[in-house]
């Protein structure tokens, strides 16, 4: 079928519409003091723990207050590993809402009096029901079973969120831009991700992001598992060199997430990988194969990523023959009986 025909590759190309409704919910919304918590948990399972890596990441940079990412499944069943008499802000993010895990971590944080809890989602469902403080981005639910659409809406609602509780009101108004810029990134480098993607030569994939970045690259590399079934890894930058690049040969992509603040090492690292003979593909705001340009400050532009290795998936995955809407063996939502 045509690319068109699939819910995933009209989900990928209308993506920024939902960034746009994530900015609006959280620039409208009543939000915490930051001042009022003295830690910070993010949860949530699959892509939206991964979204939890970068969330609580960019949270603990722009606050200074003390933030981690938990596992949805970890949280409910071992808290003690992870929750203090600190006060606590927990941060939970479901697509559907419906989530056991989350869920059931969120129902035990609340029945134990821990904090208060801010949920993020696509769908006003049992999840939103539990939040003090709610962000519902219906413009970002899908069809598909992998997420893309909706990982990144409610990244970009995670980001403002970040934003706004760090009193930022300036990344706030930058952020305008990023639908825009989207736009633009998705019509100037969906050959480019084709190219890539489609080309069956390549048999492994390794995305490297550092601070920020590495929960996007680890969920780049889910939708490189999850749609193609193709081996992949996500690894932080400068750690690939550690072990990992014993895999690099000529039949490898390694993909880079590149930051302004420490573009100097990430990008020695791709030139290494280069010359054991792997395929580098860069990404960035200036100099890199995908190139951003937009103008918006590094710690909320994040979602800019995001679209090019969508398509790469997306692609991969009908060059393979698969359906990139139904992954094999996965659904949309996991419910578990506890």
């Amino acid at each position: 079928m045509e690319p068109k025909n699939y819910h995933t590759y009209n989900e990928i190309k209308s993506q920024t519409e939902a960034w746009k409704q994530a900015l609006d919910l959280v620039n409208s919304i009543s939000l915490p003091k930051a001042a009022d918590y003295e830690q910070v948990v993010f949860t949530g399972c699959g892509s939206t723990h991964y979204l939890s890596f970068a969330g609580s990441a960019l949270y603990q940079e722009l606050t200074g207050c003390v933030a981690r990412a938990v596992p949805g499944g970890e949280l409910f069943l071992n808290p003690q590993n992870v929750l203090t008499n600190q006060r606590t802000l927990l941060v939970a993010i479901s697509r559907s809402g419906t989530t056991t895990e989350t869920i059931k971590a969120v129902e035990k944080f609340k029945a134990e009096k821990r904090g208060d809890v801010v949920v993020i989602s696509n769908y006003d469902e049992v999840l939103s029901r539990l939040a003090d403080f709610n962000i519902v981005i219906d413009r970002g639910q899908e069809e598909s079973v992998a997420q893309t659409r909706s990982f990144a809406s409610m990244y970009v609602a995670a980001t403002a969120f970040c934003a706004k509780m760090a009193g930022r009101d300036d990344l706030l108004k930058a952020m305008k831009k990023l639908p825009e810029v989207g736009n633009r990134l998705i019509s100037n480098y969906e050959s480019y991700a084709k190219g890539i993607g489609e080309n069956l030569n390549f048999d492994r994939f390794y995305f490297l992001g550092s601070g920020i970045r590495y929960g996007l690259a680890c969920e780049a590399n889910l939708k490189m598992k999850e749609m193609t079934l193709t081996h992949s890894e996500p690894f932080h930058t400068l750690e690939f060199r550690h072990g990992p690049m014993s895999m690099v040969n000529e039949k490898a992509v390694v993909v880079g997430l590149l930051s302004d603040a420490n573009r100097v090492h990430e990008a020695k690292v791709l030139s290494e990988m280069k010359m054991l003979g792997g395929i580098v593909s860069a990404l960035g705001e200036a100099d890199a194969d995908v190139v951003f340009g937009s103008g918006v400050p590094e710690s909320v532009r994040g979602v800019l990523y995001l679209p090019a290795l969508q398509l790469m998936a997306f692609y991969r995955s009908l060059a393979k023959g698969l359906n990139p809407d139904r992954p094999a063996n996965l659904t949309a939502v996991v419910k578990l009986d506890f």
